[in-house]
């Protein structure tokens, strides 16, 4: 029982003790019902926190279509899944107004907007812009995408990509992950991630970036009525000002 003369936590004491607590090891946004309390008493989506640096691994498959939208799914077939970013400062004190940009591949393993696509480099998706899109954060900090659980390629594991951006200069460039566990239902279980012949040869722990990115880059997951909910609190240190792609004249829409 806590003692009551012991003062609450302030939010960056609660953001150090969580990325030092040893439930953020275990990754998959596994947490105790009290840590994810006081992450909601905080103001948090998620308890898990990432103070991230300037320099993060983008991918090769990144192109701005410039698509502000919610749902990026366009016909791209899988299970419903609501992505949740929250975007914070070293304090946890929401950004409001952040570009955040994701992308990710389908069920296939296939990324729009390239040609040779797939484990086996023979789809073109040139002309396409399925599973992209731009939000920009509200007040409490959050960016909320409709899409589809993220499928697999060869040599990396299950993963989306983001970036977000601040006033004009791109702040990060990260990756998200998600239970293996979960990954594997799936894919052996669910179509048409299991229309698949071929089997993943990447997982979790066997991913170089997935490593590198540390265990709270792993979306916490949540299964609602018709999809599931993935939250990751964004945590952005104050010197972390690379320069790279900007804004391109994409602002908040009015209102």
């Amino acid at each position: 029982m806590a003692d009551p003369q012991t003062p609450p936590r302030s939010r960056r004491e609660f953001l150090a003790a969580l990325a030092a607590s040893p439930f953020v090891t275990l990754g998959a946004g596994v947490f105790p019902s009290p840590l994810r309390a006081e992450a909601a008493a905080a103001g948090l989506i998620g308890a898990n926190a990432c103070i991230l640096t300037p320099e993060s691994t983008a991918g090769p498959y990144y192109i701005d279509p410039g698509l502000i939208r919610r749902d990026i799914t366009e016909d791209r077939a899988g299970v419903a899944m609501q992505l949740r970013l929250q975007v914070v400062t070293a304090d946890c004190q929401p950004v409001e107004g952040a570009r955040v940009d994701v992308w990710h591949c389908d069920a296939a393993g296939n990324y729009s907007g390239f040609a040779r696509q797939g484990s086996d480099r023979r789809v073109s998706t040139k002309d396409r812009t399925f599973l992209r899109g731009t939000q920009f954060t509200e007040g409490g900090g959050v960016a909320v995408f409709d899409t589809i659980y993220p499928g697999w390629y060869r040599g990396r594991t299950t993963h989306v990509h983001y970036r977000v951006f601040l006033e004009e200069t791109t702040v990060l460039t990260g990756q998200i992950f998600f239970p293996d566990a979960l990954s594997a239902y799936l894919f052996q279980s669910v179509p048409p991630y299991n229309d698949r012949t071929a089997q993943r040869d990447t997982v979790n722990a066997s991913d170089g970036i997935a490593r590198q990115a540390g265990e709270t880059a792993y979306a916490a997951i949540r299964e609602q009525p018709g999809f599931y909910d993935a939250a990751l609190v964004v945590g952005i240190a104050p010197e972390a000002r690379p320069q790279g792609a900007r804004f391109g004249g994409m602002r908040p829409p009015a209102g």
